[in-house]
């Protein structure tokens, strides 16, 4: 997912685009010194890699399920009962969008909670499964909407957050290592499971692929959740610092802000409609798996980078103003324009790369607009919860954006899309745009102070 996620002293970023939230986990100081000699070895170790390695998998299989959702999209979208429903885009950004929002509401319940991590794990992933499970029952998309859409969503939250929070008990000077493992996960993923549950899905119908994802999920992640285990004593507990929330006073932080609205706006539509989009072009459920395959690879390859990027002290600005003026251009220039197979795939390319790049930016931005690490955990929120509002609207919103009776293959954006992809690079521009304005009155400050 990509989210950054802090759950530790020490000042670190974690996988997901679901990509901001930030979670204090409890100090190895706070347990005593009674305890110190018995805790495992932190940083390596039996117990830190099993931890990390169970980690891996649900971070592949139970988030690449909502990621791949472009897959249901475009069979969904071709079923006689649902053929003429707008809103079956909302069931994936329901999924995957309140992986976003719920993280405020989610971590205080942890922080407050945290001897009950274990249950919550168990809750939260038995609630994905039945979501899963359910769905394949459902022959209605508000039906769908809810099991495969809140259901799933909401028990991903329960338990993925508790499991953020051991991983950072374990491994704290090679947190970053940690993280940059569990952030490929998506990636492998993202090659197989959309071309598998294509097959699945025109073999089987969608019915009997979600009971085949429900009980491939039980197997293959049930047995390790007894390996999910925290390396703290269960009683030992966190004590959170004030925030200080000086920082909404700050110009920087609401042009951030505005930047990562618009961004989280626009970004989901891509993944959302290109195997769609690749069907009217009248190209084969094959070959619309395999981009959104491509995409998913590129966009870890583009959040490694610019992670790497502004490590090295790049400007976050530029970097920020490249991750969001270039998925613009290629919006419309490569989506709007595509004709052809090999034009999708340079798309999904440069869009997966440059876009996914943004959120690895959240750190260097929330220490742009504050110094203090408490107050910085706070921007991270906000900027994830930014953009779970995005992800959450771009269902609804996409729905009254597709032209049915304007298919043309001549036309750009074929016609049916031509309004979502205007859309989607507008959103992108605006983003841009918001990041060029910050940057002048950066520069309009510093002239001001010289002397």
């Amino acid at each position: 997912m990509d989210t950054n996620v802090e759950l530790g002293s020490t000042s670190q970023t974690t996988p997901r685009d679901r990509d901001g939230e930030h979670i204090e986990s409890r100090d190895e100081n706070d347990a005593g010194p009674n305890h110190e000699a018995s805790l495992n070895p932190v940083d390596g170790g039996w117990a830190a890699w099993k931890l990390l390695l169970a980690a891996f998998v649900f971070e592949a299989l139970l988030w690449g399920f909502p990621l791949s959702f472009g897959v249901f999209q475009n069979y969904y979208s071709h079923l006689p009962d649902f053929v003429h429903q707008r809103y079956i885009s909302v069931i994936g950004t329901i999924a995957s969008g309140m992986s976003y929002m719920g993280a405020p509401l989610i971590i205080p319940v942890l922080k407050r909670y945290a001897k009950y991590r274990g249950q919550m794990i168990w809750f939260g992933w038995t609630l994905c499964i039945l979501g899963i499970l359910c769905g394949s029952f459902a022959r209605t998309v508000g039906s769908l909407i809810f099991t495969q859409g809140v259901m799933y969503g909401f028990g991903f939250i329960i338990f993925y957050y508790p499991i953020i929070s051991m991983v950072n008990e374990y491994w704290i000077t090679r947190r970053g290592m940690a993280y940059g493992f569990l952030c490929s996960a998506s990636g492998f993923s993202g090659i197989v499971m959309p071309l598998s549950l294509e097959v699945m899905l025109n073999k089987y119908g969608y019915p009997t692929t979600l009971r085949a994802v429900a009980i491939g999920l039980v197997v293959l992640t049930g047995p390790l959740i007894p390996l999910l285990k925290g390396r703290l004593p269960a009683s030992t507990q966190s004590i959170s610092p004030r925030t200080d929330w000086a920082f909404l006073k700050t110009p920087l932080f609401w042009i951030y802000t505005a930047s990562n609205l618009m961004q989280g706006l626009g970004y989901f539509f891509p993944s959302l409609y290109i195997p769609s989009y690749a069907s009217t072009l009248g190209l084969s459920s094959r070959q619309g798996s395999l981009l959104l395959a491509i995409m998913c690879v590129s966009q870890v390859l583009g959040q490694f980078s610019f992670g790497y990027l502004s490590d090295r002290r790049l400007s976050v600005m530029a970097l920020s103003f490249a991750s969001t003026l270039i998925p613009a251009a290629a919006v419309f220039a490569l989506w709007g324009l595509a004709r052809n197979f090999a034009m999708l795939c340079a798309f999904a390319l440069v869009y997966g790369f440059f876009g996914a790049g943004y959120t690895a930016l959240w750190a260097r931005m929330g220490m742009g607009v504050t110094t203090d690490v408490t107050s910085a955990f706070a921007v991270f929120g906000l900027f994830n919860f930014g953009k779970g509002i995005g992800n959450v609207l771009a269902g609804p919103i996409s729905a009254n954006m597709l032209l049915f009776d304007r298919i043309n293959v001549g036309r750009y954006a074929v016609g049916k899309y031509e309004v979502l992809v205007l859309f989607t690079g507008s959103c992108m521009l605006a983003s841009a745009v918001s990041i060029a304005v910050g940057y002048l009155d950066v520069q309009k400050l510093r002239l001001r102070q010289r002397p």
